[in-house]
């Protein structure tokens, strides 16, 4: 799971100490994603599945793409497809996707980049694998989470932001036994790259076994911890997490994450993605890739989509994935 590291990361800035008196965030529930498939046919594992929206907000859905060794020709990406009303950010841990968008957005990402569309009013994107690596197979993993945009939001112009792997802000534990990277929001001080609409952070923490990371948490903001891989315990009970398991904490200014003593030796540490923000607390009406205030906004949004309204494939994108212009 290489994303970036660092060979001594005692050499980074640290986190702070819990300040006197802290409030240590105690865990409501813990809850296993279930599998499935997405796009073309890519495993999924869907981390909110089961979890009330109330809780999650302003979080919607986060699918953890892989972990997976693809033999040559069996890469799979996602056909064009629309979006209004949210933002996506996909973060890819290992191997390469390529994206475009009908306002001539793209790029391509890889290892610890991150790619934050914001849907707004409406676009039409398309998410791939390259053909080389359609070619030769490999591994692939990453997530990709959508964000809730306000309502006076959800109108704003689509817009991109590349993030490369070496523009999130690198972080230490007090005794170095946890590695951050901030991609987006203020840890401790420490503010990630990516610009969001709606106040929020989101940390991948790799977490040394043994190590406990207590990391200072916006008390305005809600806190969720999702295990990519490795076992541990987290929040001030100790309860038990391991890979796949999406923890959902309950108020305070402080989020614990201990690696367990032992792991096996596939996953030498816990991999952990923290996530939190600032409640929307607005209503929710969603359906396949609109996310809108009311059931008439998503039902305007297939209409306009149908229409035309929300853009069209580029020329140099037509015949892509056995779409034609």
């Amino acid at each position: 799971m290489p994303a970036i590291t660092v060979e001594d990361t005692t050499t980074l800035a640290r986190v702070p100490l819990p300040a006197p008196r802290t409030v240590r965030r105690r865990v409501r529930s813990v809850t296993t994603a279930p599998r499935g498939f997405e796009g073309e046919g890519f495993p999924v594992r869907r981390a909110f599945a089961g979890v009330d929206l109330r809780d999650l907000d302003p979080f919607i859905h986060m699918d953890q793409m892989g972990e997976v060794e693809y033999a040559p020709g069996e890469p799979k990406g996602t056909s064009w497809h629309p979006h209004r009303g949210f933002e996506t950010v996909t973060y890819i841990i290992d191997g390469t996707f390529e994206h475009a968008d009908s306002h001539g957005g793209g790029g391509s990402i890889t290892n610890g980049d991150t790619q934050w569309m914001t849907a707004g009013g409406g676009v039409l994107h398309i998410e791939r694998p390259p053909e080389s690596l359609v070619v030769s197979g490999g591994l692939f993993h990453g997530l990709q989470l959508w964000v809730n945009l306000p309502k006076a939001q959800k109108w704003v112009e689509p817009r991109y932001q590349d993030l490369r792997a070496d523009q999130s802000v690198l972080l230490a534990s007090p005794d170095a036994g946890a590695f951050l990277r901030v991609i987006a929001g203020d840890v401790g001080g420490h503010a990630g790259p990516g610009t969001t609409y709606t106040p929020m952070a989101m940390v991948h923490a790799t977490v040394a076994p043994g190590a406990t990371l207590d990391l200072p948490w916006d008390p305005s903001f809600n806190a969720l911890v999702y295990v990519l891989s490795g076992n541990g315990r987290v929040g001030i009970d100790d309860h038990l997490v391991t890979g796949g398991q999406l923890a959902v904490f309950g108020p305070g200014d402080t989020i614990t994450v201990k690696g367990a003593e032992h792991q096996d030796s596939r996953t030498p540490s816990l991999e952990v993605v923290i996530l939190g923000g600032r409640p929307i607390r607005e209503p929710i009406a969603m359906y396949g890739p609109f996310v809108m205030n009311t059931r008439q906004e998503v039902m305007d949004a297939f209409t306009d989509h149908q229409a035309g309204r929300l853009g069209s494939i580029p020329a140099a994108h037509a015949e892509v994935r056995g779409f034609s212009a």
